[in-house]
């Protein structure tokens, strides 16, 4: 029997899974999430009273459409949430859920994985209160809890001015937008952002509801330190101009873009080519998503796109391994959903210099600046390892001197701001020092994982409770 497996329960994968059950073909499902609908269309927890549709606005009449298809698909597959995929060998995908591991065998995998916030270290950022954007929009969405009363948002991606409208109607205060992007850069990104004209008005709206409401934007910015002592209590900053100024508050929101989420595709042997737009290493894939033989990449695991591009990727990706099982594909219009995608990710690319990443900022990092938080490993340990005799040019081999990139994200936080460095220091490119191998697992594994795969099967429910 044929088994198609998708990972990831966002846009891109229920639509890749709506497509193959509307073909006949019913995917098993893993998802991380207690709930479909992934990042952008998370839900509340059950019994949760929160408006959604007041913080989604424009997105709201898509998270309804995209839970009602789920909702018709979720007893014709094999569902399987909180569950995490953590490595594929052979055509067999490893998953755990609590501690109970197993294994999904397939013919076809469509890798739906999305994608997380891409840091840049700040003096401060492992202070608490200090979050990160996809982090406070997840306790908000999915909690319907604020990371705090008096809110600075900072850094350089859209996600600032659309989490910090979601908060200010949540009740919280923005207390100011830092964006690290000089405003001339919008201006001459306007060409690319025109490719998706209604994703850039609402981008544009957002921004003018915030100056509406008297919340200060300051553009050009340079992040010197969050302060405090036991939690974040104000944020230091440069202006444009030079004038040093320093915003009391009770939290920070901070991002630099998304990264995709590109691990169990490197394990499912895709090949990486260095995107100098998005300055990432990213899977190469055809238009319909194929990577490999019989592994598909759907969504922001690809390459950034969004939801709309993720919902058609998904099904490009379904009908793509529907022609692998030789299923004659109908109703799906292939050449339109392509150029719709391909006009979305031009709309990113300009999204990628509207909000560039501010390089310079590891420049300016104090030695005694955290880069990996998990290892403890600084700034100069990173550019004392690199400056020494025979040092590394590459950063998998200062990973193997330093342990930066060898904690419990393994590199998922530190990796590329640890490759910036290592180029800085060097004198080199980006792309000439390489990116961190993976391998499995691709998140940390709870203890009791090996006794939940040895004991007997009744003796399992003893074992079963997370680590």
């Amino acid at each position: 029997m044929t088994r198609v497996a998708i990972v990831g329960a966002g846009p891109a994968g229920i639509a890749a899974a709506d497509v193959l059950v509307r073909h006949g073909v019913a995917p098993v499902l893993i998802d991380e999430g207690r709930q479909a609908g992934g990042q952008i269309y998370r839900q509340p927890r059950p019994g949760l009273r929160l408006d959604i549709a007041a913080l989604l606005g424009a997105e709201a009449a898509n998270y309804a459409r995209t839970h009602a298809t789920f909702a018709h698909l979720k007893d014709r597959i094999e569902y399987q949430p909180q569950t995490l995929a953590w490595g594929i060998a052979d055509r067999t995908l490893h998953t755990i859920r609590g501690s109970i591991a197993a294994t999904v065998n397939f013919d076809a995998i469509i890798l739906a994985t999305g994608a997380t916030d891409r840091m840049l270290p700040i003096k401060g950022w492992t202070l608490p209160g200090v979050f990160t954007l996809g982090g406070a929009q997840v306790l908000l969405k999915e909690h319907g809890c604020l990371i705090g009363q008096r809110v600075v948002f900072c850094g350089s991606s859209p996600l600032l001015y659309l989490t910090a409208n979601q908060y200010r109607a949540m009740g919280a205060q923005v207390v100011a937008i830092l964006d690290t992007t000089p405003f001339i850069a919008k201006i001459s990104a306007a060409g690319a952002l025109t490719a998706a004209p209604a994703m850039f008005a609402r981008g544009l709206g957002y921004m003018a509801s915030l100056r509406r409401g008297g919340i200060a934007m300051h553009h050009g910015v340079e992040l010197r330190a969050f302060e405090g002592t036991d939690s974040v209590s104000a944020v230091n900053f440069r202006k444009q101009g030079g004038e040093a100024v320093t915003l009391p508050c009770d939290a920070v929101a901070v991002g630099f873009g998304l990264k995709p989420e590109t691990q169990l595709a490197e394990l499912a042997g895709a090949e990486f080519r260095y995107d100098v737009a998005f300055r990432q290493w990213l899977p190469h894939c055809d238009v319909d998503g194929r990577c490999a033989e019989g592994v598909f990449i759907a969504g922001d695991g690809a390459t950034i796109g969004g939801a709309q591009a993720a919902a058609h990727t998904g099904a490009l990706s379904a009908c793509a391994v529907l022609d692998e099982l030789k299923i004659a594909v109908t109703g799906i219009d292939r050449t339109r959903l392509r150029r719709q995608v391909a006009r979305l990710r031009r709309f990113q690319r300009g999204l990628a210099r509207a909000f560039a990443l501010p390089v310079d900022t590891l420049g300016r990092l104090a030695d005694d600046g955290m880069v990996c938080r998990c290892e403890g490993i600084t700034a100069g340990d990173l550019r004392g390892a690199i400056r020494a005799q025979f040092g590394p040019t590459e950063v998998n081999r200062l990973k193997a001197i330093t342990r930066c990139g060898m904690g419990r994200c393994q590199g998922r936080f530190c990796g590329l701001a640890a490759a910036e460095l290592t180029a800085q220091s060097l004198g080199a490119s980006l792309e000439s020092v390489g990116r961190l191998r993976v391998q499995p697992p691709v998140k940390p594994l709870p203890l009791a994982l090996s006794l939940a795969e040895s004991a007997p099967a009744a003796a399992r429910d003893e074992t079963s409770a997370p680590a």
